[in-house]
């Protein structure tokens, strides 16, 4: 969250060129969300919203990760402009409302019985000190893999259940000519996959151990270089212009048919059914290999911002709008993601969306639902960038597996 200052100026030159600013009886929503799967789940608030005769002002800022939207968002608030809401992950919306930046919207939460629908691990970044300060819209799990069914049925290769049978899948598709694995070198999608092969390789107890408690024995492990060991893996089955790829661009290359693989989270599902594909006939969804009891997730909320000690009608009705069961039901159908709300029927929802229900449902009962390190649900930004940035050294070639294990354990601790 404590964004360098040439971030912060830097910001500024964008919102000169590209902000636009709320009117009364507006809202002004600061998100991410640009590609069309997002694109289109966001419409759906928009015309919710729009039918109540509130206006949308929308300020997009590009970017899967939300890190250059979180500099735009310092760069308005440190201006005095505030926008009315904005998209945020975990411990982001800890940060802010630390600062006392969000408004206070206990009064709806109680109207609305949040307290008794919306899981406790979700609660944990939605309030700070019992006071509620976001509304969650979604749950993504972050451990998919999104397969092209027509590649996989070509040649001859099952849905791999281990990581074993991954590596063998990997290899056929290779020496096919096809690329093994759609990835956008990024360091958050980097980061992504280090998330489930982690998991993979080290079970829940090692996963909580290093990234929520942040363990340095854990961190330090030879289970850790292990999991480097498949990263680098991993890394042999990308092809050459993966560099600064967009994850919405690595989608469609499994859409396409050019690629077998991509591990990122189930907002990937937006992108094959914005592209008329069909879940079991055209595409695969299921857990990374070794990961298949566990959820590792995130939560999309949006983080209301204090405009003058109350919260205005629009913001309530944006609030009361995005926890509403009939929009949440509409959104994550778009949206690929899941309610926030465990009340939600899964009817609507196409087989991929039933599935991530039943997982969730299922993780959250035996304890095995993990806020995802890789997406700001596990350890502060601080924490989370600094794995960021040896993930990403790492897979690009910059340290091997030993080198890496030792750098995690010290940026991890520097970061603290």
């Amino acid at each position: 969250m404590r964004l360098k200052i040439r971030k912060t100026i830097s910001a500024f030159a964008v919102l000169a060129a590209s902000a636009s600013f709320a009117h009364a009886g507006d809202v002004e929503v600061l998100h991410w969300w640009t590609s069309g799967g997002e694109a289109a789940a966001l419409n759906v608030l928009k015309q919710d919203l729009e039918s109540q005769g509130i206006g949308w002002q929308d300020m997009p800022v590009a970017g899967g990760g939300g890190t250059q939207a979180m500099t735009v968002l310092r760069a308005r608030v440190t201006s005095g402009n505030a926008p009315t809401a904005v998209q945020m992950l975990g411990f982001d919306i800890t940060d802010w409302a630390k600062e006392g930046a969000l408004a206070n919207l206990n009064d709806i939460a109680a109207e609305e019985g949040w307290d008794s629908v919306v899981p406790e691990a979700l609660q944990k970044f939605s309030k700070n000190d019992g006071q509620w300060v976001a509304a969650p819209v979604n749950v993504h799990s972050t451990n998919w893999v999104w397969a092209n069914k027509a590649v996989l049925d070509e040649l001859g290769i099952a849905q791999p259940t281990t990581w074993d049978e991954l590596v063998a899948a990997m290899d056929k598709v290779k020496a096919s000519g096809k690329t093994a694995v759609a990835h956008g070198g990024q360091a958050w999608q980097d980061a992504t996959i280090f998330d489930a092969v982690a998991m993979s390789t080290g079970g829940p107890d090692f996963y909580k151990a290093a990234f929520v408690d942040l363990d340095p024995a854990a961190l330090g492990s030879d289970t850790m270089k292990e999991a480097f060991d498949r990263m680098a893996v991993i890394r042999s089955y990308v092809d050459d212009n993966f560099s600064g790829r967009d994850w919405n661009l690595a989608s469609a290359m499994v859409i396409n048919g050019d690629a077998a693989f991509q591990f990122m989270g189930d907002w990937a599902k937006g992108e094959f059914i914005n592209a008329g594909k069909v879940p079991g006939q055209d595409f695969l969804c299921f857990r990374f290999p070794g990961t298949q009891e566990q959820v590792t997730f995130n939560s999309d909320q949006f983080a209301l911002f204090n405009q003058g000690g109350t919260v205005s009608d629009e913001q309530g009705a944006l609030a009361k709008a995005i926890m509403s069961p009939a929009f949440q039901s509409a959104f994550n159908v778009v949206k690929g993601s899941v309610p926030a709300r465990v009340d939600v029927s899964d009817e609507a929802f196409d087989a991929c969306g039933k599935q991530g229900m039943k997982d969730l449902a299922a993780a959250s009962k035996s304890g095995n639902l993990y806020g995802s390190a890789a997406h700001g649900h596990a350890n502060p930004a601080s924490v989370k960038n600094a794995i960021y940035d040896v993930v990403t050294a790492h897979f690009n070639g910059e340290y091997d597996s030993a080198t890496a294990v030792s750098e995690l354990v010290s940026a991890v601790e520097l970061a603290q």
